[in-house]
């Protein structure tokens, strides 16, 4: 699948943003989702038509396409980006690459072992190293290297130019061990994604100095460590040339070359039909094209499909007629376009043979999109209007447009911190609840937004007779006195019950519907039905379902998986103040609405809602590229589900350049789609994606990675926790909490994992969709021998 707007800067601290081209509480939920016992769920498997290395023959060229040439080849500049991944994956070591399962798995390549030899008082993690390991130099694979990547990644010297520093500033030194094998790096604080460090590992003559590791790896990388070597970057071809290693200790690289080759998504059915491509990752368009290739090339029938398939049998007479008619210049005309479209089904039947040499390799991507909501200003800025918004949408239907049609699972995802098949996985959606269309119309009612609500006056507006405005200035000031008399009310009540505004709910931004009518306050007397001021209070779904999301986010947060309570002062509190409103006369805050309150909205909404003159239209920004086409079908979906709750949507498309840059991150719009990929360092590399944004001195907001602008003191907490807890088991536990707590506030809807398209000629083993694993590139070959040194655009 084409990328849309991928920032520069992929790298892992900053978690690449792929964006596709391509729900708040149900309180029967609650049972099977308050237990934290780890879900069992299985990953789709990869797709790389396996062999064994014996039926891989040795030599010959494959051309592997990415999206365009990668800036620079130092992963961890901001302008790194998946070409940049693909290839230092075959020219660096990795110590710890991700397995089939999604977590990371020693590489015994490079380490022979690397484990925590020291918790107390300090972490030590001792790595033993291959003794065969070295440079293509010559040079051993040493302590020396380390150190300087540690130096350069600190982030202690700001003459680094580099884009994130996670985990290395917790490193206190790094030194040699008994022997120049093994490295010991000591860690000033906890850190327990230590084995995301020193991957890929650079030699110290990069990292070594500012000089190098700014300017000197940017299109260069002479000294390497892996089954391959650079040969040569050319941006005039657009490629990158990598030849196997003569230095290489491992199993000795099939291929002779491997070449990157930049092609642009709209570009690789030809390529692979020219054959200047052998892999490449493509569309639901083109993987069809390859399906009925394969499918034409075994019935031998001419094709019913191309240029002029849908033309009549009536129209093509027509056109006949035209051309061989008496006026001449109409049958010019028609003379020309019946030769322009015989040549369109020649090429597109040369095309269609060419692409039988190819197969579709499927699986899911290792990333997810979500439906990401602006919570910084605006209708969004409420919880209520974000948790309407989620519980309007069928997220199965949304999986299964996308999934279904490629053959794949269909199944939302039910995660922001893993994907199913990954440990720790589990499904948290349960704490905002599925699609239920009442109890959504109910929290937009609850937050003002009503029927006929859009003709209403602002409640600020300055137009009107003198008589007007005396008579709202009347109208104000026996609201005030009102307001007071209710306040002086609320205030003997609480003192009555002991009902105080729970803290936690409130560093958590979750509105407690109901919470200024204090449960167990004395009855409310039928007001005069010529006096009374007819408000909208909070209706009774909307109160159960509140209380239930801090019930549910509270019980995530305090049961372990062995059934004992964790951080039990801080997380008790939000759950034993929900317990204490369920018990207390009167229900649940807000169950019950005064007398002469204004109904919830009907089942069937016709038109927007609206509140103080305003429509409730929200800006929904998409992609308009042409590998876009999957990505704008969802948004229209979603469009049509919010419809059907009173929310408008204005859909605008922009380029894709632009997308990610002038929209995403900048905050220009309410509700947009893009993908997150996955990781084995959820408490790493979650937390700048889903921090609390801080206000920066201008008055802006640093969001770090944060594009929803949505997140909680709370959050941030048990992602530090999470990172200093050396315990696996304890530290998913955190992420579970955390994930639990990203979804009630309703700032990102996990939609599906995406799918994982890639074509690639059926005589090649060991590649194509490779779902979670790291690609083994010295396996990479043809099982049929091709005669080395063939041309890369050879034709079938």
């Amino acid at each position: 699948m084409s990328h849309v707007g991928v920032p520069r800067g992929t790298v892992r601290k900053r978690r690449s943003l792929a964006l596709l081209t391509a729900g708040v509480l149900t309180i029967p939920a609650l049972a099977g989702c308050s237990s934290d016992s780890e879900e069992t769920s299985r990953g789709v498997p990869q797709d790389i038509a396996p062999a064994a290395r014996d039926r891989v023959a040795d030599g010959s060229t494959v051309n592997w396409a990415v999206d365009a040439m990668p800036t620079t080849l130092n992963a961890f500049q901001a302008d790194a980006d998946s070409a940049t991944t693909k290839i230092t994956g075959a020219l660096l070591p990795t110590l710890f690459p991700m397995d089939a399962a999604g977590q990371p798995k020693l590489n015994p390549d490079y380490l022979e072992s690397a484990k925590i030899i020291e918790r107390e008082p300090k972490q030590v993690v001792l790595y033993k190293l291959n003794q065969q390991a070295v440079w293509s130099d010559g040079r051993e694979i040493g302590a020396p290297d380390f150190v300087a990547q540690w130096r350069a990644l600190s982030g202690k010297d700001s003459a680094f130019w580099t884009a994130r520093n996670a985990g290395y500033e917790r490193i206190e030194k790094i030194e040699r061990g008994a022997d120049d094998l093994q490295v010991r790096v000591t860690f000033a604080k906890p850190y327990a994604d230590w084995r995301s460090l020193f991957s890929p590992l650079y030699p110290k003559e990069i990292t070594g100095s500012p000089d190098t590791f700014n300017d000197g790896a940017r299109t260069a990388l002479k000294n390497t460590a892996g089954p391959f070597q650079l040969k040569s970057v050319s941006k005039a071809k657009g490629t990158v040339t990598l030849v196997r290693s003569p230095r290489w200790w491992g199993d000795k690289a099939k291929l002779d070359t491997l070449v990157f080759r930049a092609v642009a998504p709209k570009d690789r059915t030809k390529a692979l039909a020219d054959g200047t491509v052998h892999i490449t990752d493509v569309d639901a368009a083109t993987a069809d094209r390859i399906a009925l290739a394969l499918r034409d090339g075994s019935n031998g029938q001419p094709l019913t499909h191309g240029p002029g398939a849908d033309l009549t049998p009536a129209a093509a007479l027509r056109s006949w007629a035209l051309a061989h008619g008496s006026d001449e210049e109409q049958a010019e005309i028609a003379q020309a376009a019946r030769e322009k479209n015989r040549k369109a089904v020649v090429a597109y039947g040369a095309e269609q043979k060419a692409l039988r040499g190819y197969a579709v390799r499927k699986s899911l991507e290792p990333a997810y999109t979500q439906l990401a909501l602006n919570g910084e200003s605006g209708p969004l800025a409420d919880d209520r209007v974000r948790r309407a918004v989620a519980r309007a949408l069928d997220r199965q239907e949304l999986a299964e447009t996308v999934l279904k049609p490629l053959g794949l699972p269909a199944k939302p995802l039910g995660s922001h911190l893993a994907l199913a098949g990954q440990p720790g996985y589990k499904d948290g959606s349960g704490a905002l609840g599925d699609q239920n269309t009442k109890e959504a119309q109910a929290l937009l009612a609850d937050a003002g937004w009503t029927q006929g609500g859009a003709a209403e006056k602002p409640k600020d507006t300055k137009a009107g007779s003198e008589a007007e405005k005396k008579a709202d200035k009347d109208e104000a000031e026996d609201k005030e006195k009102a307001d007071k008399t209710d306040k002086d009310e609320e205030k003997a009540d609480r003192a009555a019950v002991g009902s105080d505004d729970s803290a936690a709910s409130r560093a958590e931004g979750l509105y407690i519907v109901g919470q200024d009518d204090k449960p167990g306050a004395a009855p409310v007397q039928a007001p005069d039905a010529s006096t009374a001021t007819h408000v909208l209070a909070p209706s009774r779904a909307a109160a159960a379902q509140s209380l239930a999301l801090l019930r549910q986010a509270s019980a995530v947060s305090a049961v372990s998986e062995d059934g004992t309570t964790a951080e039990a002062a801080s997380k008790a509190t939000a759950q034993d103040k929900a317990t204490a409103q369920d018990k207390q006369p009167g229900g649940a805050a807000g169950a019950y609405a005064p007398l002469g309150t204004a109904a919830p909205a009907p089942a069937s909404v016709k038109g927007p809602l609206g509140k103080d003159g305003k429509t409730l239209t929200l800006r929904f920004v998409l992609p308009s590229g042409p590998g876009s086409q999957s990505l704008r079908g969802v948004g229209d979906r979603i469009a049509a589900m919010l419809e059907k709750i009173g929310i408008g949507t204005e859909i605008t498309k922009v380029p894709d350049e632009s997308y990610f840059k002038d929209h995403i991150a900048s905050g220009d719009y309410d509700l947009a789609l893009y993908s997150w990929p996955a990781t084995a360092y959820p408490a790493t590399d979650g937390r700048p994606i889903y921090a609390k944004p801080e206000p920066a001195t201008d008055g802006s907001l640093l969001v770090e990675q944060n594009y929803t602008r949505v997140g909680t003191d709370h959050i941030d907490q048990l992602f530090d926790q999470a990172v200093a807890e050396l315990d696996e088991k304890a530290a998913r536990e955190l992420m579970k909490q955390a994930d639990a707590r990203i979804w009630a506030a309703a700032g990102s809807i996990p939609l599906f994992q995406r799918p994982q398209l890639v074509a690639v000629d059926k005589k090649l083993a060991n590649v194509g969709a490779f779902g979670f694993a790291a690609p083994r590139y010295q396996d990479i070959g043809f099982t049929d021998r091709q005669a080395a040194g063939s041309p890369a655009d050879r034709k079938k």
